[in-house]
């Protein structure tokens, strides 16, 4: 497996699984174990978690695993995010979803998420939205803490604008190590609005969410033409299927993007895996851009 060298001495896995539906699957904490010792002999280490996951559950739940065997804690990177607070029994009394990105809060969330976790460290904390009410000092401070404490050892930003990634570096001491944004060839906006560039300015890797457009790929009408392309080039690389081929057009763009999987399933997991193996010409790349616009380059 590709490992990518992160700033601030880190490093993930070229995949990342993700567990925001980790409370769908009705595993067993054996069972949840079995599935994490298999993404970790596929060589994906690094585990993306929110506090908000399952309604407050994903983090527990996986903590529950790792608690059967806490020696693979060693062998993994864990990323969660915060900022966000729903309505319900964990916020019983709000009035609707919000976020909240003040220190106490960002605090109290990470001493929640390490103990749900069952572990003493994160490896990388996200802020989870952009908060339109943040106080960059504030999070600044929050942020110091955490890593002066050891119980964050890196930060970065989820779904943030280059203004609102630039607004809160520019506060920190230390670098940011990541931005996590929803990239696929069914959402191609954070390729055209700045986002990915100034990553790949600051020599910073990102992370795509829903590269498969949450499944919606597989079935929606608006993507047949796409789904015809990708159909053409898994024959081409004879593929186990169409997901493999948006995996690698993710990997094939310089700026190091790092596809979350987001399956319980371990043979979809390895359509992600196997997308490594899969290199694309400059041109292919450009078909399947075509096919998810509808048009040509102008």
């Amino acid at each position: 497996m590709q490992r990518v060298e992160l700033k601030e001495s880190v490093s993930y896995s070229r995949i990342i699984h993700g567990m925001w539906r980790l409370g769908d699957w009705n595993l067993t904490p054996q069972e949840t174990l079995a599935f994490i010792e298999s993404c970790l002999e596929k060589g994906i280490t690094t585990f993306d978690h929110a506090d908000i996951y399952g309604g407050y559950t994903c983090e527990g739940l996986f903590g529950n695993a790792l608690e059967l065997k806490p020696s693979l804690r060693d062998q993994m990177e864990i990323v969660t995010k915060t900022g966000i607070k729903l309505t319900g029994d964990f916020n019983k009394g709000q009035k609707l979803n919000h976020y909240d990105t003040t220190k106490d809060h960002i605090i109290s969330q990470v001493e929640r998420s390490l103990q749900e976790l069952k572990t003493d460290y994160i490896d990388t904390l996200l802020i989870h939205r952009p908060d339109p009410l943040m106080n960059p000092d504030e999070v600044a401070e929050a942020f110091t803490s955490l890593k002066e404490s050891g119980k964050v050892k890196t930060f970065g930003v989820s779904n943030h604008l280059p203004s609102q990634q630039r607004l809160l570096q520019s506060r920190l001491p230390f670098s940011l190590v990541t931005n996590q944004l929803e990239l696929s060839p069914m959402e191609l906006k954070h390729f055209e609005d700045g986002s990915v560039d100034l990553c790949y300015e600051n020599n910073m890797p990102l992370m795509a969410w829903s590269p498969l457009a949450g499944g919606r790929l597989f079935s929606e009408d608006r993507y047949a033409d796409l789904r015809s392309k990708l159909a053409e080039l898994q024959e081409k690389y004879e593929t186990s299927g169409i997901d493999v081929i948006v995996y690698a057009w993710l990997l094939k763009h310089p700026a190091t993007i790092m596809p979350i999987v987001g399956s319980g399933k371990i043979d979809r997991v390895q359509a992600a895996v196997d997308a490594l193996d899969v290199a694309l010409t400059r041109e292919e790349w450009f078909e399947v851009l075509k096919a998810a616009r509808g048009r040509d380059v102008d």
